[in-house]
């Protein structure tokens, strides 16, 4: 069973051992971490993200393993009613099952508590794992953005997916979930949005 919660500063040297991996960061645009500085400070400035819109971020916490990854929505765009979901994981939790509820689990806060419309997500066209996980939670590939982000001197294109509110309401993630607390009223874009 997993819980998304937000990270403290204790959780600094599980995200070091975790993303410390390079596997684990191949892909994105950031990493691996080479100092457990580098996750302190991620931790530190994740309130403040929070607060502003920026970035929703959540520790992925198992409930027998502890701390295994980190799920959240940025580029939230209040207007449009729109933001993007990342997640990643200790590469011993791939495979686990653990994308799938965590992507039910902040799904759920997206739509049913946030009232969004859209959740988009980005994977590399060469991870076939994300690009796979996506299409299995019902994210609709909608095209290729060319030279999107760079890791280290190398700029990469990703794939760019999206999933619509009427797409995720009764598809088998759309699941019960207990919430505890609110998110900051940055990311709430619609009152009353749970679905009746």
């Amino acid at each position: 069973m997993l819980t998304l919660r937000y990270a403290e500063p204790a959780d600094a040297d599980a995200l070091f051992a975790l993303a410390s991996d390079p596997d684990v960061t191949r892909w994105f645009s950031w990493g691996p971490y080479v100092s457990v500085d580098e996750p302190r400070a991620y931790v530190e400035r994740l309130a403040g993200e929070r607060e502003r819109g920026e970035r929703l971020d959540f520790v992925i916490d198992h409930a027998e393993r502890g701390v295994i990854g980190v799920t959240g929505l940025s580029e939230l765009s209040r207007r449009d009613r729109r933001a993007m979901v990342g997640t990643w994981l200790g590469r011993a939790h791939w495979g686990s099952g653990a994308n799938a509820e965590s992507k039910a689990l902040i799904l759920h806060l997206a739509f049913a508590i946030c009232g969004l419309e859209r959740v988009g997500a980005y994977s590399n066209p060469d991870n076939a794992r994300s690009t796979r996980a996506l299409e299995r939670l019902g994210f609709r590939h909608e095209g290729v953005l060319r030279a999107w982000h760079r890791h280290g001197d190398t700029h990469h294109d990703v794939n760019i997916f999206g999933l619509l509110r009427e797409d995720w309401r009764g598809a088998p993630f759309d699941v019960d979930v207990d919430v505890e607390g609110e998110p900051p009223p940055a990311w709430i874009v619609r009152r009353g949005a749970a679905p009746s």
